[in-house]
């Protein structure tokens, strides 16, 4: 009898112990296999999160059949006391094992929010958007000008610590004064920069940024990023230039930046100034002369009068001959690069076509005809305005 019990408790063993290894390794295949997941979706992770809360809304979203495997393995393995807060882009067909490593490394993080403050020659303003919940984007909630109060949901958001993707993009063509002037106004950046670094030398560009990080530290950022363009550039040059330093090459990029915002075109407004310079002809740009009215600290807001053409300043190119003493603005990569190679053209002239580009020209005359041209296309926008748009 006593036999007969030890052999049907042995047997059992056996059929558990089988059991026990079948249950392992499919548990362990589903752990590491490709999960259910068809589209991918956001998954926040919340201050003191727990797994089992973790596996369960992945059930309910679909990313995993077996919420408990997850549980135990994350036990098992101690990534349950590993989790990190944030938001997380969970891929289609994301297994247990990758879900639980992309949500216990902090950066893997996404934000779920982004914070865009826009730098613009004129003014500043600040875009708040939320990404789409599927990953594909984000979504405009809220756009608006640094002069109005800082927005609710944006505060509300600040508050609660919620983590946030800040970003500032620096336009092409801005001052360094007026750069500085906006990061000092930034809510999410800390400190307060009085002295204006070298004009020309911060980098229009998109920057990421953390809340709390110093302006100085910004424009640092956008320093060494100019200097690295710039030397770069500079290495791949067109031969005889009329012009034997970096510093003049990025004086006249900033007047081709203000000059004309087409890509296209650029190489070209490049090829008229070099041969400017290389007749000893003058460079005649208005945008020169409101600089040197306002020193790069705001604009105009108006048409130049005739008295200011004429005025001898610096930076004047009515007067001036050659380049002006230094750059106009911070021009980008692209306008660095065009005046370093600018195109093959005997034009000497060019003025707007009533197009957003220019109509170039060799000759005087010609220029005349295409300044006559320009003259109708403004008188018309004019009347047009006086009879409403009609």
């Amino acid at each position: 009898m006593a036999r007969h019990i030890a052999a049907n408790f042995f047997n059992f063993m056996i059929v558990f112990l089988v059991v026990a290894v079948g249950f392992f390794y499919w548990a362990k295949a589903e752990f590491m296999n490709p999960g259910p997941l068809e589209q991918s979706f956001l998954l926040e992770v919340p201050r003191g999160g727990t797994v089992s809360r973790l596996a369960a809304e992945l059930e309910d979203r679909g990313a995993v059949k077996h919420p408990m495997i997850m549980r135990v393995a994350a036990n098992y393995n101690g990534k349950a006391t590993e989790l990190k807060f944030g938001s997380y882009q969970i891929p289609p067909g994301a297994s247990m094992f990758q879900i639980l490593n992309i949500v216990t490394k902090s950066s893997q993080s996404v934000y779920k929010y982004r914070l865009t403050y826009n730098i613009s020659i004129k003014t500043a303003g600040l875009r708040l958007e939320e990404r789409e919940a599927n990953g594909s984007g984000y979504k405009s909630l809220i756009s608006q000008s640094v002069a109005e109060s800082l927005p609710i949901e944006y505060l509300a958001l600040v508050e609660a610590k919620t983590p946030i993707n800040y970003r500032i993009m620096a336009a092409e063509g801005a001052t360094s004064w007026q750069i500085v002037e906006m990061l000092n106004r930034a809510d999410f950046l800390e400190g307060t920069v009085t002295e204006i670094p070298p004009e020309g030398m911060l980098a229009p560009d998109t920057y990421e940024v953390r809340r709390g990080m110093l302006v100085s530290q910004v424009l640092n950022q956008m320093f060494e990023s100019q200097k690295r363009i710039l030397a770069e550039e500079w290495q791949n040059r067109a031969p005889d230039l009329p012009f034997e330093t970096p510093e003049a090459a990025l004086t006249l990029a900033s007047i081709i930046e203000k000059e004309t915002s087409l890509a296209g075109e650029r190489s070209e407004v490049a090829a008229v100034f070099v041969n400017r310079l290389n007749k000893g002809m003058k460079l005649q740009m208005d945008s020169t002369v409101e600089y040197g009215l306002t020193d790069g600290k705001g604009f105009l807001n108006r048409g130049l009068r005739r008295s200011e053409l004429s005025k001898k300043t610096p930076f004047n190119t009515y007067v001036i001959e050659g380049l002006p003493p230094g750059p106009i603005g911070n021009p980008r990569r692209d306008a660095i690069r065009a005046t370093l190679n600018p195109n093959t053209s005997d034009n000497l002239y060019f003025v707007a076509d009533g197009s957003g580009g220019h109509a170039f020209s060799k000759t005087l005359a010609e220029h005349i005809i295409n300044v006559a041209k320009w003259r109708k296309i403004e008188a018309k926008k004019f009347r047009q305005q006086q009879n409403g748009g009609d």
